[in-house]
């Protein structure tokens, strides 16, 4: 006999998130702006994937819907059950405390804080006691290749090493899902490859579900599958073995 489900859980049989007509309407004034025109996909648990496309099509509209930092203006954003366009704003920010990392494009970093303490700030919001706190973000610093800078404050960090304690800090709540925003953009070619290597090794050895968005086409390649987004409309995806 099949097992009731909760009212509020959604059946996405079996991926973790499930993207579902997904439209994004600005407005101003009387001029009503489509960011996005019905985004369909779904993503498996351990998957990496990748949302390819110019600036001004639409990944960082999605990935603002997906990471519950703001809501579809029709259509489901389903993440383990639970559709975030049905929460108010108060629960998204719990969701996505306990199940979502972000990696932003400039690391998000408080300068005043060193590298350590970056990492820990979230756990200790999380309510993690402060020692098992800094024992996990040494950790994870480790992990990153900075066990050298846990004592280094922003400026005294380079601008890989910034993006490295950015991914400990998306990574310190252990999500189920690791989202990241164009996290090269602002990187040279070096450097880049250096991160993104860092982030699929940690897919690899974690099975972590990442899903990254980028124009760049060498971040692209390193995911196991790309949707290709244009104005606003996923048009096409590629798979790569």
């Amino acid at each position: 006999m099949p097992t009731k489900q909760s009212p509020h859980t959604i059946d996405t049989n079996g991926a973790l998130l499930s993207v579902r007509g997904a439209f994004k309407i600005y407005k101003e004034n009387d001029i009503e702006t489509v960011a996005l025109h019905g985004a369909e996909f779904d993503l498996a648990p351990g998957e990496f994937v990748a949302i390819q496309g110019r600036s001004g099509a639409g990944k960082t509209t999605l990935l603002n819907l997906i990471g519950g930092l703001d809501t579809p203006s029709a259509g489901q954003i389903v993440l383990k059950g639970r559709d975030m366009a049905r929460m108010d704003e108060a629960e998204r920010a719990d969701y996505r405390r306990h199940h979502i990392g972000i990696v932003f494009q400039t690391g998000n970093l408080i300068p005043f804080l060193t590298a350590l303490e970056n990492v820990m700030q979230p756990m200790t919001w999380n309510g993690i006691p402060e020692g098992e706190a800094r024992e996990r973000a040494k950790q994870l610093l480790s992990d990153l290749g900075l066990s050298e800078r846990l004592d280094h404050k922003v400026n005294q960090l380079s601008g890989g090493e910034s993006q490295r304690v950015g991914i400990a800090i998306a990574l310190s709540n252990q999500p189920d899902l690791l989202l990241a925003d164009e996290l090269t953009g602002e990187l040279d070619t070096e450097t880049t490859k250096q991160v993104m290597n860092t982030l699929k090794e940690l897919h690899e050895k974690r099975q972590m579900t990442l899903l990254v968005v980028t124009h760049n086409q060498q971040v692209a390649a390193l995911a196991q599958r790309v949707l290709h987004i244009a104005d606003g409309v996923i048009n096409g995806e590629a798979h790569h073995d």
